[in-house]
Protein backbone atom coordinates (compact mmCIF):
# COMPACT_ATOMS: atom_id res chain seq x y z
CA UNK A 1 0.00 0.00 0.00
CA UNK A 2 1.65 3.49 -1.12
CA UNK A 3 0.97 4.99 2.13
CA UNK A 4 2.72 8.81 3.21
CA UNK A 5 3.18 9.23 6.96
CA UNK A 6 2.25 12.68 8.49
CA UNK A 7 4.69 15.04 9.64
CA UNK A 8 2.02 17.73 10.08
CA UNK A 9 1.61 18.29 13.94
CA UNK A 10 -2.34 19.54 13.63
CA UNK A 11 -5.45 17.44 13.29
CA UNK A 12 -5.34 15.69 10.09
CA UNK A 13 -8.53 15.61 8.13
CA UNK A 14 -10.45 11.70 7.70
CA UNK A 15 -10.39 12.93 4.29
CA UNK A 16 -9.18 16.02 1.94
CA UNK A 17 -10.39 16.10 -1.58
CA UNK A 18 -8.68 18.57 -4.38
CA UNK A 19 -10.24 19.07 -7.81
CA UNK A 20 -11.79 15.94 -8.26
CA UNK A 21 -13.74 15.50 -11.39
CA UNK A 22 -15.94 12.88 -13.26
CA UNK A 23 -16.50 12.38 -16.85
CA UNK A 24 -18.07 9.30 -18.56
CA UNK A 25 -17.13 8.98 -22.38
CA UNK A 26 -20.31 6.84 -24.25
CA UNK A 27 -18.00 5.47 -26.98
CA UNK A 28 -20.83 4.41 -29.09
CA UNK A 29 -22.55 7.77 -28.55
CA UNK A 30 -19.91 9.47 -29.12
CA UNK A 31 -20.40 11.63 -26.23
CA UNK A 32 -19.09 12.76 -23.15
CA UNK A 33 -21.08 12.36 -20.37
CA UNK A 34 -20.15 14.90 -17.31
CA UNK A 35 -20.63 14.24 -13.65
CA UNK A 36 -18.65 16.65 -11.67
CA UNK A 37 -15.87 18.54 -11.63
CA UNK A 38 -12.97 20.48 -9.66
CA UNK A 39 -14.80 19.14 -6.33
CA UNK A 40 -12.64 20.13 -3.30
CA UNK A 41 -13.40 20.12 0.68
CA UNK A 42 -12.16 18.47 3.74
CA UNK A 43 -13.85 15.90 5.57
CA UNK A 44 -13.08 16.02 9.38
CA UNK A 45 -13.51 12.84 12.35
CA UNK A 46 -17.33 12.71 13.52
CA UNK A 47 -17.88 15.29 10.57
CA UNK A 48 -21.57 15.16 8.79
CA UNK A 49 -21.31 16.05 4.97
CA UNK A 50 -24.55 16.38 2.88
CA UNK A 51 -24.59 16.52 -0.32
CA UNK A 52 -26.96 18.10 -2.30
CA UNK A 53 -27.91 19.24 -6.02
CA UNK A 54 -30.53 18.78 -8.96
CA UNK A 55 -30.78 14.97 -9.92
CA UNK A 56 -27.75 14.62 -12.75
CA UNK A 57 -25.50 16.59 -10.27
CA UNK A 58 -23.66 13.73 -9.74
CA UNK A 59 -24.07 13.58 -6.13
CA UNK A 60 -24.34 9.60 -6.18
CA UNK A 61 -21.54 9.21 -8.68
CA UNK A 62 -19.25 11.12 -6.33
CA UNK A 63 -19.84 9.03 -3.57
CA UNK A 64 -18.80 5.64 -6.16
CA UNK A 65 -15.73 7.67 -7.22
CA UNK A 66 -14.89 8.40 -3.58
CA UNK A 67 -15.70 4.41 -2.80
CA UNK A 68 -12.97 4.11 -5.81
CA UNK A 69 -16.34 2.16 -7.84
CA UNK A 70 -15.46 4.22 -10.21
CA UNK A 71 -11.80 6.12 -11.68
CA UNK A 72 -11.83 10.27 -11.50
CA UNK A 73 -10.95 12.01 -14.62
CA UNK A 74 -8.62 14.03 -12.92
CA UNK A 75 -7.78 15.21 -8.87
CA UNK A 76 -7.32 13.75 -5.26
CA UNK A 77 -9.06 12.28 -2.71
CA UNK A 78 -6.20 11.54 -0.02
CA UNK A 79 -7.57 9.67 2.83
CA UNK A 80 -6.14 9.74 6.36
CA UNK A 81 -5.25 5.65 7.11
CA UNK A 82 -4.68 4.36 10.41
CA UNK A 83 -0.80 4.00 8.91
CA UNK A 84 -0.93 7.09 6.93
CA UNK A 85 -1.95 8.98 3.92
CA UNK A 86 -3.30 7.31 0.52
CA UNK A 87 -4.51 8.63 -2.81
CA UNK A 88 -7.96 7.08 -3.00
CA UNK A 89 -7.78 8.55 -6.86
CA UNK A 90 -4.67 6.39 -7.44
CA UNK A 91 -4.94 3.78 -5.37
CA UNK A 92 -4.13 0.10 -6.50
CA UNK A 93 -7.14 -2.51 -6.51
CA UNK A 94 -5.77 -4.33 -3.42
CA UNK A 95 -5.43 -1.23 -1.11
CA UNK A 96 -8.52 -0.06 -2.15
CA UNK A 97 -9.89 -3.85 -1.23
CA UNK A 98 -8.05 -3.35 1.87
CA UNK A 99 -9.37 -0.07 3.13
CA UNK A 100 -12.75 -1.10 2.17
CA UNK A 101 -12.68 -4.28 4.67
CA UNK A 102 -10.91 -1.98 7.29
CA UNK A 103 -12.04 1.36 7.44
CA UNK A 104 -14.49 2.70 4.58
CA UNK A 105 -18.00 1.96 4.04
CA UNK A 106 -20.45 2.00 1.45
CA UNK A 107 -24.30 2.13 2.66
CA UNK A 108 -26.77 2.10 -0.14
CA UNK A 109 -30.68 0.98 -0.60
CA UNK A 110 -29.82 -2.03 -2.39
CA UNK A 111 -28.77 -5.73 -1.11
CA UNK A 112 -26.48 -8.04 -3.65
CA UNK A 113 -28.78 -10.92 -1.72
CA UNK A 114 -26.61 -14.28 -2.12
CA UNK A 115 -29.07 -17.09 -2.50
CA UNK A 116 -29.76 -19.88 0.46
CA UNK A 117 -27.36 -17.61 2.61
CA UNK A 118 -29.60 -16.24 5.97
CA UNK A 119 -30.22 -12.93 6.35
CA UNK A 120 -28.93 -13.02 10.08
CA UNK A 121 -25.60 -14.20 8.30
CA UNK A 122 -25.39 -11.54 5.87
CA UNK A 123 -25.99 -9.71 8.37
CA UNK A 124 -23.43 -11.21 11.02
CA UNK A 125 -20.65 -11.62 8.43
CA UNK A 126 -18.18 -8.41 8.89
CA UNK A 127 -18.35 -9.17 12.24
CA UNK A 128 -17.06 -12.93 11.71
CA UNK A 129 -14.69 -11.28 8.91
CA UNK A 130 -13.01 -8.71 11.94
CA UNK A 131 -12.81 -11.95 14.49
CA UNK A 132 -15.94 -11.80 15.79
CA UNK A 133 -16.81 -15.24 17.48
CA UNK A 134 -19.67 -16.47 15.79
CA UNK A 135 -22.44 -16.87 18.02
CA UNK A 136 -21.68 -12.81 18.97
CA UNK A 137 -21.98 -11.90 15.94
CA UNK A 138 -25.18 -13.64 15.30
CA UNK A 139 -26.31 -12.37 19.04
CA UNK A 140 -25.53 -8.34 17.07
CA UNK A 141 -27.16 -9.15 14.02
CA UNK A 142 -30.03 -10.46 15.24
CA UNK A 143 -30.26 -6.77 17.89
CA UNK A 144 -29.81 -4.93 14.37
CA UNK A 145 -32.49 -6.42 12.72
CA UNK A 146 -34.75 -5.98 15.44
CA UNK A 147 -33.66 -2.53 15.47
CA UNK A 148 -34.37 -1.82 11.99
CA UNK A 149 -37.65 -3.70 12.25
CA UNK A 150 -37.16 -7.17 10.27
CA UNK A 151 -39.72 -9.70 12.27
CA UNK A 152 -37.64 -12.70 14.08
CA UNK A 153 -39.19 -15.50 11.50
CA UNK A 154 -37.54 -13.79 8.98
CA UNK A 155 -33.74 -14.19 10.53
CA UNK A 156 -33.29 -17.54 9.18
CA UNK A 157 -34.72 -17.05 5.93
CA UNK A 158 -33.17 -16.07 2.49
CA UNK A 159 -33.02 -12.23 1.88
CA UNK A 160 -33.47 -12.78 -2.20
CA UNK A 161 -37.48 -14.05 -1.35
CA UNK A 162 -37.85 -10.44 0.30
CA UNK A 163 -39.41 -7.30 -0.52
CA UNK A 164 -37.35 -4.14 -1.60
CA UNK A 165 -38.18 -2.81 2.01
CA UNK A 166 -36.75 -5.44 3.92
CA UNK A 167 -33.91 -6.20 1.79
CA UNK A 168 -33.20 -2.57 2.22
CA UNK A 169 -33.46 -2.80 5.93
CA UNK A 170 -30.71 -6.17 6.27
CA UNK A 171 -28.63 -4.13 3.63
CA UNK A 172 -28.48 -1.42 6.16
CA UNK A 173 -28.22 -3.96 9.38
CA UNK A 174 -24.88 -5.75 7.40
CA UNK A 175 -23.24 -2.08 6.59
CA UNK A 176 -23.81 -0.42 9.67
CA UNK A 177 -23.11 -3.27 12.38
CA UNK A 178 -19.17 -2.84 12.17
CA UNK A 179 -18.39 0.80 12.21
CA UNK A 180 -15.94 2.01 9.87
CA UNK A 181 -13.91 5.61 10.20
CA UNK A 182 -15.57 6.41 6.44
CA UNK A 183 -18.93 6.28 6.05
CA UNK A 184 -20.53 6.83 2.76
CA UNK A 185 -24.17 7.04 2.44
CA UNK A 186 -25.92 6.90 -0.75
CA UNK A 187 -30.04 7.46 -0.48
CA UNK A 188 -30.16 4.68 2.38
CA UNK A 189 -33.68 5.95 3.16
CA UNK A 190 -35.10 5.47 0.01
CA UNK A 191 -37.25 3.05 0.66
CA UNK A 192 -37.67 2.53 4.15
CA UNK A 193 -40.70 3.57 6.45
CA UNK A 194 -41.06 6.13 9.50
CA UNK A 195 -39.60 3.65 11.81
CA UNK A 196 -36.73 2.33 10.34
CA UNK A 197 -35.60 5.39 9.09
CA UNK A 198 -35.34 6.42 12.57
CA UNK A 199 -33.58 3.70 13.88
CA UNK A 200 -31.01 4.35 11.41
CA UNK A 201 -30.74 8.32 12.06
CA UNK A 202 -29.95 6.69 15.40
CA UNK A 203 -27.70 4.86 14.02
CA UNK A 204 -25.67 7.39 12.56
CA UNK A 205 -25.99 9.76 15.48
CA UNK A 206 -23.91 6.78 17.49
CA UNK A 207 -21.49 6.29 15.07
CA UNK A 208 -21.07 10.65 14.69
CA UNK A 209 -20.36 10.53 18.21
CA UNK A 210 -17.98 7.91 18.17
CA UNK A 211 -15.81 9.87 15.50
CA UNK A 212 -17.08 8.37 12.29
CA UNK A 213 -16.84 10.70 9.65
CA UNK A 214 -19.56 10.62 7.04
CA UNK A 215 -21.14 12.12 3.38
CA UNK A 216 -24.30 11.45 2.72
CA UNK A 217 -27.28 11.71 -0.20
CA UNK A 218 -30.79 11.38 1.39
CA UNK A 219 -33.99 10.89 -0.30
CA UNK A 220 -35.10 12.50 3.54
CA UNK A 221 -32.73 15.18 3.82
CA UNK A 222 -35.01 16.50 6.71
CA UNK A 223 -34.16 12.48 8.38
CA UNK A 224 -30.70 14.01 8.93
CA UNK A 225 -30.78 17.61 9.81
CA UNK A 226 -29.71 17.29 13.23
CA UNK A 227 -26.50 15.54 12.60
CA UNK A 228 -25.53 17.45 9.30
CA UNK A 229 -22.40 20.04 10.08
CA UNK A 230 -22.22 21.21 6.53
CA UNK A 231 -23.60 21.01 3.28
CA UNK A 232 -21.76 20.63 -0.33
CA UNK A 233 -24.14 21.48 -3.48
CA UNK A 234 -23.34 19.73 -6.63
CA UNK A 235 -24.15 22.02 -9.51
CA UNK A 236 -25.15 20.68 -12.97
CA UNK A 237 -22.92 20.67 -15.54
CA UNK A 238 -25.01 23.10 -18.49
CA UNK A 239 -23.26 22.82 -21.94
CA UNK A 240 -24.12 24.33 -25.39
CA UNK A 241 -27.08 22.68 -27.29
CA UNK A 242 -25.52 19.87 -29.50
CA UNK A 243 -22.48 19.25 -27.63
CA UNK A 244 -21.91 16.82 -24.95
CA UNK A 245 -24.19 15.54 -21.98
CA UNK A 246 -24.68 15.52 -18.21
CA UNK A 247 -24.03 12.35 -16.22
CA UNK A 248 -27.14 11.03 -13.87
Amino acid sequence: MNIHASTSRAPAPVLRVEGLSKQFEMHHLQRTLFAFDNIGFRLDEGEFILLTGENGAGKSTLLRTLYRSYLPRAGHAYYHTREGVIDLAAAADVDIAVLRRREIGFVTQFLNARPRVAAEEIVAEPLRLAGTPHAEALEQARRWLTAFGVKSQLWPAYPSTFSGGEQQKVNLARALILPQRLLLLDEPTASLDRDARRALVERLAELKASGVAMIGVFHHPEDVASLVDREIRLETIRIADGADDVAE
